[in-house]
């Protein structure tokens, strides 16, 4: 963390509040940072990138087993490895500007530390790690899911192409059989530039609200939100 960057700052940055603020200092302190320093508090965050890489396993294996019940142990695991590889968060980190707040030693400020990688992903596995210690686990989740959100969404999209399962039509067929009637579809939210849109759907069938998708595109999103109603209809 720079020092012209308050704990609070950070902590508004991040949307959760820290009971142990010493957690968000650790998990944001590189090694290079507690080399250099001649006190005693040889503070850095590979105790937590440990702990965060286990604690990101168990989040994404969850959201990906609930998500595509479908979808084989292979495909599963091909998925996570994708959400959890180093590329992926690196990129997540990006975003949410997580270089600019860690804590570096001369050499790796010199190096373009800032900017590196596997220093980004790591820092993001020892945040989500002091989000766990310090809330519990739905803490964690609601931020690892939050952060990588972006991802989530990509990730839903490749499975929801041609070819993939049409929620969509077997709801159809499920509301001719039950309900002798269609499920109707409406926007109601769309966020983010042109390029990156993300698209809200809310699902009725009969005037009762039965499902809410997001995506990147209206197509996805109601893909997404009769996904929802039919699990709820099962």
């Amino acid at each position: 963390m720079t020092p012209a960057t308050s704990i609070e700052a950070v902590q508004r940055l991040l949307g959760y509040r820290f009971h142990q603020p010493r957690l968000l200092e650790e998990a944001l302190t590189h090694k290079s940072y507690s080399n250099e320093r001649r006190s005693r508090d040889r503070t850095q965050n590979e105790r937590l990138e440990f702990l965060g890489d286990a604690v990101l396993s168990l989040v994404m294996s969850e959201y990906l087993a609930a998500e595509f019940p479908g979808s084989n142990e292979g495909g599963l695991s091909k998925l996570k490895a994708h959400l959890v590889s180093e590329a992926s968060l690196a990129k997540a980190a990006r975003r949410m500007k997580l270089g600019r707040l860690l804590r570096l030693g001369k050499g790796e400020e010199l190096s373009k530390g800032r900017e590196k990688h596997s220093l980004l992903a790591d820092a993001l596995e020892a945040l989500i790690a002091a989000i766990y210690l310090d809330g519990g686990l739905e803490a964690s989740r609601k931020f690892t899911l939050q952060v990588l959100e972006e991802e989530l969404l990509a990730t839903r999209a490749e499975q929801a192409r041609p070819g993939m399962e049409d929620y969509k039509t077997q709801l159809q067929e499920v509301c001719q059989k039950r309900y002798e009637s269609l499920p109707q579809y409406e926007t109601v939210r769309e966020s983010g530039p042109d390029h990156e849109k993300v698209f809200e759907v809310e699902l009725t069938i009969q005037g009762v609200m039965r499902g809410i998708g997001r995506g990147r595109s209206k197509k996805e999103a109601e893909q997404m939100a009769a996904k929802e109603a039919l699990t709820q209809l099962a």
